[in-house]
């Protein structure tokens, strides 16, 4: 095959996205300046292509297709600056060439494929996808084992070089055609099923070109269809081939693709694995390793680490020589990655994975212009991003807002009504700041595959406002229980969707009118409870929804103690998460201020608190309650401060009494002083504690064994150093009785908290603490605060 006309179209063989096959691919088509270009994809594009040459335009982009009845069957053609297709598709444009798709018609391909997804879940599988790898196949019998390795030494190197030295331009493809013919002799279609097809339609098509434009034809396909292409066959063939055919209605578009997304297989059905790689060869045809090493030390710089241009010029050395005994023609990304992390990384792994995440793959993300089609919500979506300056980026970043301005205020509500409506752009995050309800943390990540997630959401409305109450307002009505709605209602207001809180509110009160499940009420309260206060930080009227919480809150105080009584280890055991998210929603709403909501609102909450305590009471007294929640609901009177002196040491006594069932005592115990902050508690209070002790030591034999499991698991939860503590505090035996303060008055202690306050002891220290604050003896400061240095801190002179 020689350069210039020929008589037959000129087949370029290709692999996706490699910089080696896009220069040849321009070396060829400067070369025979064809009449027409035709290129593998889909034709429904063909309208698209003009927009290639948009100023706006800026890869990597990928062709997205998409069912217009189902947006979620979709498939997408990415093209990167590095890609043959995307180089014969810009250098056509620019020469006002016509340029053409021949590939299956979207309309047909993602049929199949939706055909072949719903025989999966029917459990029909097709035959399991057994699909060679043609470059796999040919390193392996040049005697490599790394296909990129080889297809770098072969193409991406030495390909580049006979090119740029002026040889035969279409030599390269007809040895490539050469080898893939071999190929598809010893491999047939090599279980590419579907790939039959696809040839036939684009030798169809290939007919069509040729008849308008004669033979003077270039095609831009992947290697492995080059033998069929040139294949004689005829019409009838090809179109029996495609004869019943399911077919949908598609759209399509460009949209913003990634270098990260390159590396995985998608679209065309090809990957690569360092697509920031490649991008660099390609853009860097002299000297890249050079430029390369200067990249990665600009890099390794940013992030604090100690590269100079010595390391440079050592690293580009020592990849030359490995290349030269590995005998490579040049340098690839193998031995620059072992340069780099000998001499910039001093045989440490971490440059290299930082490298490897930034350059080698990268987070470059394309830029598609507005004149592009898009749903409309996507066009409402890309309207609210310029005006909030919340530029979509592939590289990880968090995002912390402040709700009290405006702008932060409104981007809060972007990012949840698109988690409403299923488009994870942003994780809401633990903040590593404040911790108070006006600030936000969110982790913001743009991946190619949710403009699909734009267009499926499209179904509910033109704007991401109209959508996200329209999709509230239908889950409301589909819920299946209490706590969805009650979720869905915080939700609302997170996203500050008013048109929908009032569907969400009426299925929230047929919902709790009708759920009889006390548990279940409990359950939901504190979602209720986090929605009134999140309505009252962003400003948001949350009378309605307070008025609900009180409700539910006074059905969960009539019902939960009945709903306690009798129940199982197992029944107590599910119902102690409702009890401690109760007396969470009883804290939260009670400290709400009440102007918020109204004078009727706060006059049903000002004494919330005292009734949640006497159904705690409740709880606490009654014997037919199990011992965990009898024990628990003491504990959550002692942490609140409604518990007298001496009464949990009643309580406790009571529940430990040789009358008291082992197994139950030992409950209690749990209830009591499990979880991580119970041993805390014994060690401040020592009758606690001896109370427990005598108990334990007083336990029958026969029953020891069966109270020992649930003893240990309440004190296994406690920290190392308690454990060692209370260990101490029980060899050492009962304390000794305690001194009364000086002047013989008792300060009245803690309630349940040991001893009152010991002024003697607590006087010891005075002077010194004077001392540290830099007061006087009568509590004033001195005239200089600042610590003299001649003195230390016992007043002593150095």
């Amino acid at each position: 095959m020689t350069t210039g006309k020929t008589a037959e179209p000129v087949l370029l063989g290709v692999r996706h996205h490699g910089p080696g096959s896009a220069r040849a691919v321009r070396a060829a088509l400067e070369a025979t300046a064809p009449a027409a270009v035709l290129i593998e994809g889909p034709p429904e594009a063909d309208a698209l292509l003009p927009l290639a040459l948009h100023t706006d335009m800026r890869p990597p982009v990928a062709l997205l297709a998409h069912i217009v009845d189902d947006p979620g069957r979709a498939a997408f053609w990415p093209l990167a600056e590095f890609s043959p297709e995307w180089v014969a598709l810009r250098w056509a444009l620019e020469r006002g060439i016509p340029v053409r798709f021949i590939d299956l018609p979207a309309a047909h391909s993602l049929a199949m494929a939706a055909e072949e997804a719903d025989g999966e879940r029917d459990g029909t599988p097709d035959a399991p996808d057994v699909r060679i790898d043609p470059i796999g196949v040919l390193a392996e019998t040049a005697g490599y084992d790394d296909p990129e390795r080889w297809w770098e030494d072969v193409v991406e190197h030495r390909g580049a070089a006979s090119g740029a030295a002026g040889g035969d331009a279409l030599a390269p493809f007809a040895a490539l055609a050469e080898a893939m013919g071999a190929l598809r002799e010893a491999y047939g279609d090599g279980d590419h099923g579907r790939d039959l097809v696809r040839e036939a339609h684009m030798r169809l098509r290939l007919r069509e070109a040729r008849r308008e434009f004669g033979d003077d034809v270039a095609v831009v396909c992947g290697a492995w269809h080059v033998p069929a292409l040139a294949r004689r066959s005829t019409v009838t063939a090809d179109r029996r081939l495609l004869t019943g055919l399911p077919k949908a209605k598609a759209a399509l578009t460009w949209v913003p693709w990634t270098h990260r997304r390159l590396s995985r297989r998608s679209g065309y059905g090809a990957g690569i694995a360092s697509p920031g790689w490649y991008g660099h060869l390609f853009a860097s045809p002299d000297r890249p390793l050079e430029r390369w090493m200067t990249k990665v030390a600009g890099l390794l710089r940013d992030e604090d680490y100690a590269t100079s241009s010595a390391h440079v010029i050592e690293a580009v050395r020592l990849a030359e020589g490995l290349a030269t005994v590995r005998g490579r023609p040049l340098a690839g990304l193998t031995e620059a990655e072992d340069a780099i992390r000998a001499v910039m990384g001093d045989g440490s792994d971490a440059p290299s994975a930082l490298i490897h995440d930034r350059l080698v793959v990268g987070d470059v993300l394309g830029e598609v212009p507005e004149d592009a089609p898009a749903v409309p919500l996507q066009r409402d979506l890309a309207r609210s991003q310029r005006a909030l300056r919340l530029k979509p980026e592939a590289r990880e970043r968090e995002l912390e807002l402040d709700l009290r301005k405006e702008t932060d205020a409104a981007r809060s509500r972007l990012l949840h009504r698109l988690a409403l409506l299923g488009i994870p752009w942003g994780e809401p995050a633990r903040s590593r700041g404040s911790t108070g309800t006006f600030r936000e943390t969110w982790q913001l990540r743009w991946e190619p595959e949710l403009s699909v997630r734009v267009a499926e959401a499209g179904i509910w409305g033109t704007t991401v406002l109209s959508a996200a109450t329209a999709k509230a307002a239908s889950q409301a009505v589909d819920a299946a229980t209490l706590a969805e709605v009650t979720a869905l209602a915080e939700r609302c207001l997170l996203a500050e969707l008013p048109d929908a809180l009032p569907v969400v509110m009426r299925a929230l009160s047929d919902r709790a009118a009708l759920d009889a499940d006390v548990g279940q009420l409990a359950r939901a309260l504190p979602a209720l409870v986090r929605s009134v206060r999140y309505g009252d930080v962003r400003g948001t009227d949350g009378a309605a929804l307070r008025e609900v919480a009180l409700g539910l809150a006074e059905r969960v105080f009539v019902g939960l103690p009945p709903a306690c009584a009798g129940l199982d280890d197992d029944g107590a055991a599910q119902m102690r998460g409702p009890l401690d998210a109760t007396h969470q929603a009883v804290g939260l709403l009670d400290r709400l201020p009440d102007d918020t909501t109204g004078s009727a609102a706060g006059t049903g909450a000002a004494d919330l608190r005292t009734r949640w305590a006497g159904v705690l009471r409740t709880l606490s007294a009654r014997d037919v309650v199990p011992g965990p929640l009898r024990g628990r609901a003491a504990r959550l009177l002692l942490d609140d401060g409604q518990l007298g002196d001496g009464e949990a040491e009643r309580l406790m006594g009571l529940a430990l009494s040789p009358g008291a069932a082992p197994a139950d005592a030992a409950g209690w115990i749990e209830g009591f002083v499990g979880g991580g902050d119970g041993g805390m508690l014994l060690v401040h209070d020592e009758r606690l504690l001896a109370l427990v002790d005598g108990w334990l030591t007083g336990v029958p034999a026969d029953a020891f064994t069966d109270v020992l499991p649930l003893l240990r698991r309440t004190f296994a939860a406690y920290e190392s150093g308690v454990r060692r503590t209370l260990g101490e505090l029980v060899r050492r035996g009962p304390a000794a009785p305690r001194r009364d303060p000086a002047g013989g008055a008792v300060d009245a202690a803690a309630p349940g908290f040991g001893p009152g306050l010991d002024r003697d002891r607590a006087a010891a220290v005075l002077p010194t603490l004077r001392l540290l604050l830099g007061i006087d003896q009568d509590g004033d400061p001195p005239p200089h605060p600042t610590p003299r240095p001649e003195t230390d801190l016992t007043g002593a002179r150095r």
